[in-house]
């Protein structure tokens, strides 16, 4: 088993666990839970954001599904190339975290939106390791 290979069931073993917490447990304030966003609970007091708010945990629990799919076709399929330029598309899409989703919840974290406060840095910490452990399996992909 390659080491592009070892990082994208990682990876995978990770998004399915987001998944699961995601359907069943989506205001946990564990994992990437939304209950780490005090305007989940809020939401509980007014059915039709709720019902928005649910709803759009399910689509993008249903996405990392998508995803998650074609992790597995790419590792149990798919030949050396196919694996380097998947690696390089999840680092590439992973980075785009940075570009939207942390300005929005470092803002609301600083704002006393977000429980535990200071969750932004942590879970910028985490995205910029999955970076760096992708971007690591690919320099010693490239280096065999």
């Amino acid at each position: 088993m390659t080491v592009l290979s070892m990082a994208m069931i990682a990876f995978g073993v990770l998004e399915i666990l987001n998944v699961l917490m995601l359907y069943f447990t989506p205001g946990t304030k564990m994992g990437n839970g939304v209950g780490v966003f005090n305007a989940y609970e809020k939401s509980k007091a007014d059915p039709e954001i709720h019902a928005l708010v649910r709803y759009l945990i399910n689509w993008v629990a249903g996405t990392k599904l998508i995803f998650i799919a074609l992790l597995a076709v790419v590792i149990v399929v798919g030949n050396s190339s196919t694996r380097l330029f998947s690696v390089i598309a999840l680092v590439l899409s992973i980075l785009s975290f940075f570009w939207r989703l942390y300005p929005a919840i470092r803002t609301m974290d600083r704002a006393g939106q977000i429980t535990p406060q200071g969750y932004s840095k942590t879970l910028g910490i985490m995205i910029a390791g999955f970076i760096v452990v992708f971007a690591g399996a690919l320099v010693s992909h490239l280096l065999m």
